[in-house]
This record gives C-alpha cells, sequence and structure tokens, in this order.
C-alpha cells in the first residue's frame, strides 16, 4: 500500500510540473476609433472586440483590450506587456487604427495626436519599433498583426517642415531582425486597406475565422487570410507578411490530440492505473485499484490477479505447514517417540504435502487464469490500438481531402506567391487589373480574356522583358506583374488620339492634314483627273448616239421683209435668192423656203 501511494505521488507531482511548465500565451488588443482631430473610425474599436474574443476562445492566458489609447496610455500598455512576454512563449499584439510611414519608419497614432507638422510624427505617436520590443522577450512566435494601412487622413494637412521629407502612401515594407518573428499587414506596403461595408474590417473578419483553426500551420493561416480578403475586396486589397518562422508548425490553437493507440479508449485513466498496480503486484495495489473501479473489464482482471495472489499465499502457507510437518516427524523419530505419535507425526506431514502440493496445483491454475486473461488484455488493447489507429488515419485523410478540395489554398510565408483555386474568370479578372495598373490594358477588368488582354500581356512582356504565354492568364503572370511599382507600357489610345501624361487626348491636325494608319499627321495629295479606257469608250458611245440622232430645226438668225414687215425666217426655213428662178419677175430678191 506504501509502496502504491509513493508510485502515486511521483506521478502527480510530475503532472504538476509538467502543468507549470505548459506554454504560455498572451495578447495585447488595441483598436483607436475615437480620434480627436480627424474624423473618428467606426471599425477599429469594433474589430478589436472581435480578435480579442477570438484570442479568449483560443484560450490564450492572458488578453488585455484596450481601445481608443492616448500616447502615453499605449507607450504604458506595451510596456506592461513587454514585462508578461518574458514569461511567454507566444506574445501577440494587435493594432487597428490608423498608422503613418515616415521616411521608411512606420508608426501608430494615438487618438490624441494632432500631428499638424511632420516634425510632431516622432513625438505624438508610437513607432511600430516599439511594439516589436515588447514581443521579443516571447521564446517561440513573436507576432504582430497591423490593421493600421486605412487612407491617412493626417497626411493631407500635415506641414512639411523640410520638402525632401517622405511621407508614404499605407505603411512601409518591414523586415524584423529577430528570429520566429512575423509582422502581418492588412495590406501590402505602399498600398491602403478598407474598412469594408460591414461592422468589421475584411481584414479582421478573416483573421478570426482562419487564425483559431486548431492545428493550422500561422503561415498556412495568413494565406488563407489574403485568400478571403481578396476575394471580399474584389482584388482590390492584398494582406501581406513580413519576417519567417523555422521549419516546425506554428498554430495559434494547438491541435487536437489524435487517438493512436489504447489511449483513445475511454478507459485510459484505468488502463494507466491498471498498469501501475499490475508492476506493484500486491494485495493492498488491486484493493486500492477496486475500491475505485469495482466494475468493469478491468476490475475483473484486477480480482484476477487477487486470486493470483491468494492462491501464491496459500501455497506458501501449505509449504511452511508441511515443513514443520515433516520436521516433527523427524524429531519424534530421532527421539524414538511412541509408535502412535509417529504415526501421528506421519500422518499430519502426509496432510500436510497433500496441501502443499494442493495449494501449488491451485496456485498454477490462477497463475494460468492471470496470464490468460493478462494476455487477452494485450489482445484487446492492441485490437483497439488498431482501430483507433485506423480512425486516426481515416480523419487525417479526410481532413486533408478537406484541405485539398477548399476553394483556397495554402499561401507560403510570401503570401502573394500563393495560388488560390480561383475560375479562369477571376484569374483573369486579376491579370486584367494589373495590366491596367501598370499601363498596359486599357479596357476594363471583366474576366473576358479576349484578343485585347492578349495584346497586353504581350506588350508587359515586351517592355519588361517576360516570356509569358499571351494566350492565358496565370499567377506567373500576376505575380509579375504585381512586383512592378509602377507604368510599365506606354499609354496605349485609340486610332486618332495620342498619349498626354495619364490621359489620351485627340489628334489635331493642321488645315491640309490628316491623321494617317501610323497615328500622324500628313499632308492630303490633291487628287488629279486622269482619264482611262472605261471614260474614252463612254465618250465615244455618246458621240456617235448624238451623230446619229436626226437634226433638230433650228432658227437662222435670218431676217426676211414683205409688204407686211420683216420678222425673223421660221425655224426649219432659209432665205433663198431669187435669181434661180425662171420667172424674170422674181429675179433680183430672195425668198423665204420652207422645205
Amino acid at each position: 500500500m506504501g509502496a502504491f501511494r509513493w508510485f502515486s505521488l511521483f506521478v502527480s507531482i510530475w503532472l504538476m510540473c509538467s502543468s507549470a511548465h505548459a506554454e504560455r500565451r498572451i495578447a495585447l488588443v488595441i483598436g483607436n476609433s475615437a480620434y480627436k482631430s480627424v474624423p473618428k473610425l467606426s471599425n477599429p474599436a469594433n474589430d478589436a472586440a472581435l480578435v480579442g474574443g477570438m484570442f479568449k476562445k483560443a484560450g490564450f492566458d492572458w488578453i488585455d483590450i484596450r481601445t481608443d489609447l492616448n500616447a502615453s496610455e499605449m507607450r504604458k500598455a506595451l510596456r506592461d506587456f513587454g514585462g508578461r512576454a518574458r514569461d511567454a512563449e507566444v506574445a501577440v499584439v494587435y493594432y487597428a487604427g490608423h498608422g503613418i510611414e515616415l521616411d521608411g519608419t512606420n508608426y501608430l497614432i494615438p487618438t490624441d495626436a494632432s500631428l499638424e507638422t511632420d516634425s510632431d510624427v516622432l513625438d505624438e505617436t508610437v513607432a511600430l519599433d516599439r511594439a516589436l520590443f515588447a514581443v521579443e522577450p516571447a521564446k517561440q512566435l513573436r507576432l504582430i498583426i497591423l490593421d493600421a494601412c486605412r487612407d491617412n487622413p493626417f497626411a493631407k494637412t500635415m506641414k512639411r517642415t523640410v520638402a525632401a521629407r517622405a511621407i508614404g502612401r499605407g505603411l512601409a515594407k518591414v523586415e524584423p531582425t529577430s528570429p520566429n518573428t512575423m509582422i502581418a499587414f492588412a495590406a501590402k506596403a505602399g498600398s491602403t486597406a478598407s474598412d469594408g461595408d460591414s461592422k468589421n474590417s475584411p481584414f479582421a473578419a478573416a483573421l478570426v475565422e482562419r487564425l483559431p483553426t486548431p492545428g493550422l500551420d500561422l503561415r498556412k493561416a495568413f494565406g488563407f487570410v489574403r485568400d478571403d480578403v481578396l476575394k471580399n475586396t474584389s482584388y482590390k486589397q492584398e494582406p501581406y507578411v513580413y519576417g519567417s518562422l523555422g521549419g516546425d508548425d506554428i498554430a495559434i490553437v494547438a491541435a487536437k490530440p489524435t487517438a493512436t493507440g489504447p489511449q483513445a479508449s475511454p478507459d485510459d485513466a484505468i488502463r494507466r492505473n491498471y498498469e501501475l498496480a499490475l508492476q506493484l503486484g500486491t494485495r493492498d495495489g488491486w484493493n486500492v485499484f477496486l475500491a475505485q473501479y469495482p466494475d468493469g473489464f478491468y476490475a475483473g482482471l484486477a480480482k484476477g490477479q487477487l486470486n493470483k495472489i491468494a492462491a501464491e499465499e496459500t501455497r506458501a502457507a501449505a509449504v511452511e505447514k508441511a515443513r514443520q510437518a515433516e520436521e516433527d516427524k523427524a524429531r519424534l523419530a530421532s527421539d524414538r517417540a511412541k509408535k502412535t505419535e509417529q504415526d501421528k507425526a506421519a500422518a499430519a506431514a502426509k496432510a500436510a504435502e497433500d496441501a502443499r502440493l494442493a495449494a501449488e496445483k491451485a496456485k498454477q491454475v490462477e497463475e494460468a487464469k492471470a496470464a490468460a486473461a493478462e494476455q487477452r488484455r494485450k489482445e484487446i488493447e492492441a485490437i483497439a490500438k488498431a482501430l483507433a489507429d485506423k480512425q486516426a488515419a481515416e480523419k487525417q485523410a479526410a481532413e486533408k481531402r478537406q484541405v485539398e478540395d477548399s476553394p483556397q489554398k495554402v499561401a507560403a510565408v510570401a503570401l502573394t506567391s500563393s495560388q488560390p483555386t480561383l475560375s479562369p474568370s477571376e484569374t483573369a479578372k486579376l491579370v486584367q487589373s494589373e495590366l491596367r495598373r501598370v499601363g498596359c490594358l486599357a479596357a476594363a477588368a471583366d474576366g473576358d480574356w479576349n484578343a485585347s488582354s492578349q495584346r497586353s500581356l504581350t506588350l508587359f512582356n515586351k517592355y519588361a522583358g517576360t516570356k509569358f504565354d499571351a494566350k492565358l492568364a496565370t499567377f506567373d503572370a500576376l505575380d509579375a506583374i504585381k512586383a512592378k511599382p509602377g507604368r510599365i507600357c506606354p499609354l496605349v489610345c485609340d486610332r486618332g488620339f495620342k498619349a498626354d501624361g495619364d490621359a489620351c487626348v485627340k489628334i489635331a491636325c493642321r488645315a491640309g492634314h490628316r491623321v494617317n494608319d501610323d497615328n500622324e499627321c500628313e499632308k492630303v495629295q490633291d487628287n488629279k483627273p486622269f482619264g482611262t479606257r472605261e471614260d474614252a469608250k463612254k465618250r465615244d458611245d455618246e458621240r456617235r448616239k448624238v451623230e446619229a440622232a436626226p437634226a433638230k430645226p433650228q432658227a437662222t438668225g435670218q431676217i426676211v421683209c414683205g409688204q407686211g414687215g420683216c420678222r425673223p425666217v421660221r425655224p426649219g426655213c432659209r432665205l433663198q435668192p431669187t435669181n434661180m428662178y425662171a420667172d424674170a419677175w422674181r429675179r433680183g430678191g430672195t425668198v423665204e423656203v420652207c422645205n
């Protein structure tokens, strides 16, 4: 009994020590909405409550949810969090609100900041490096999640004290120097994030959907977040992750233990205690076990073990009795005692020997029963282990199929390298949007990969030095186009228009000029008449027709005079001298002849 208690005490102490050294996970969640110098943001406070609730459900040991913090409150919260991170395995900082990038450095903006000049940024904001400093003591994972890439209203009114000082759009790219550190942006460096039309931002909604998945590696989880946000924002916002982790999977929520053998049995605790009692092999140990587990399969085995111990005790007593009987018999014989006493001792010795043999046989029987029961137990546990292994394998296969059949594929650390499963139309639309951004496509991004889209990708290949197949819209082409920060192709304009900056204007040619096929002005050539074979033939036919037609009577312009006066000669008539007549009285004059 004492040995069993000491053994149980040792196991309990070991379990308590294991619990004391269990992984500690802590999180600081900040949401700044009520800014005093610029319009209030609607989502950050809601996002902080949502993400904080996610960490609570995920079983984090300590969560601090803070909203609408001024500069001193933010610094104090980060300082206190850094103190707790020294004893933590996982430390997470989530921030939602305004942020700003100044000369390549990122800053988180408290609610009391006014930022009238660029110099005020150093005094009125909290540098992102301060948050990195707070999570650095954590031993396993240091994670910062920023939903602060909104369009910054402070930058529009801020006065520049140095003309060359750069104030960027969104946040700047960050490369953490500490190992096992990740920084997740709601939108990639240099771009802005959307608050969305609902109570929470698209980024926060995707986070609470993906990060708490048990056993899902953090890199894969952020890959799913990236795909969800892209789809929910019509591919306008792309989250991005900076930093790197080691080769082991790191999950926000640990995977549920998989049934791999007898440990998966509902009688797990009973089995362990049975094996402990079996190692002790004492009556007290089995009595304690049966007191706690009086019924069931293992209780029957324990009773068999007790019977074995009882048989051994009976055998030992019979052996001792037989030994004493033999000693008494030998003593009486050496003392030459009476024959009746020797006969009586001999009978007692024989009875003791018979009892010893019976006890020996009973012990062998009980040992055989116990051995058979133990063999049966091992066989049953082996069957249970095989069944549990099969169930675990089927479950893992089902989970793997579920992941493979998901409409979103796993992303790598550089999230832009992931290739989510999208329809050809969605992929084409995404590539078209990027081609429009770099100036290679003028048409709308409608998902139809037509001849115009193919020409635009050909133009990109020409000016970017790539060799993508223009007939297909691929993720490789998409990633290459995204890598270009600005316009690659010259501005493409329709015929009759030319590029003027980022716009197309109509080409105006001076008088006497026109736009040619090369989209340039050229002088209009005068059209000189020239004869052709067909024109000469037509002219000859018309002349013959006129010559063949009878002449129409026409006035001659002559005047004839008579007794009634003078008048023009009638059409078709003529004047003829009268000398040609035979009559003398008619000669010497003229006469009108109408024949």
